[in-house]
């Protein structure tokens, strides 16, 4: 893959890839927007996919540049990497977190989507190493369990990235929280994990207060189970299935 650019693919490629810019662009504008991020930090990326092939996937992604504030940020400005984060187009230096996003698209390909956020309360939770215990339906519903923690890594390599995929695979939850770093989220596309970036922060806060108040009561995992089934697999708007009753 190193050495190529954007015009050694294919036009279907380079279409996908200039929606794919878009996409992630607009989805920077919910980082600051929901209170996840303050002045450049943070990151979202996007899987770029390939129609023409298989399995569906370009071994693209599109995420942010380094050190741009959100104010300033264009679909243009986006740059595309390949899946050892080496730049492939864009006038501008990736992210200083493209290594992890790389590893984790590398090693997790049914992972669309990535995000790295500071947010205050879930990371809070990260700097004590500590995971947010399931304590709340909604944590049920979303996370399938606790928000685990990741080991402590240093930004640079593909370290980080490592420490989201050996705590990540094989867990139902799309959330990580690194040691002493903050959350990293996934999903099967960007708009998916902004989504867990939004709800990790919203249950790290609520757990938070509810620990101040006293001991916050565990949820029975077979409880946990059900609420997570339900809310994957039949809540919200299925084709043909009526929802009645449902929030």
């Amino acid at each position: 893959m190193t050495g190529k650019t954007l015009t050694d693919y294919p036009q279907a490629v380079r279409d996908e890839v200039a929606r794919v810019r878009v996409v992630v662009s607009d989805l920077h504008a919910e980082l600051p927007r929901w209170g996840l991020v303050v002045w450049t930090a943070g990151n979202v990326s996007q899987r770029v996919p390939n129609p023409a092939v298989p399995d569906g996937s370009a071994d693209l992604f599109v995420i942010k540049p380094s050190g741009v504030s959100y104010d300033d940020l264009t679909p243009a400005d986006m740059v595309v990497c390949d899946l050892d984060g080496t730049l492939v187009d864009g006038t501008r230096s990736p992210s200083s977190d493209t290594a992890a996003h790389a590893y984790v698209y590398s090693h997790m390909p049914e992972v669309g989507g990535v995000v790295h956020t500071h947010s205050t309360y879930a990371t809070a939770w990260a700097a004590r190493g500590e995971e947010v215990p399931c304590v709340l339906t909604m944590m049920a519903d979303e996370f399938g369990g606790p928000v685990p923690v990741g080991p402590f890594a240093i930004i640079g390599d593909d370290s980080i990235g490592r420490g989201i995929v050996e705590t990540l695979k094989g867990h139902r939850s799309p959330a990580v929280l690194m040691q002493n770093h903050g959350p990293f989220t996934i999903g099967k596309d960007a708009r998916a994990a902004v989504k867990a970036a939004v709800m990790v922060e919203e249950v790290s806060r609520t757990v938070h207060v509810a620990r101040q108040l006293g001991d916050p009561l565990p949820i029975e995992q077979q409880h946990v189970d059900s609420l997570y089934d339900r809310y994957q697999n039949v809540y919200g708007q299925q084709a043909g299935v009526t929802t009645e009753g449902q929030a």
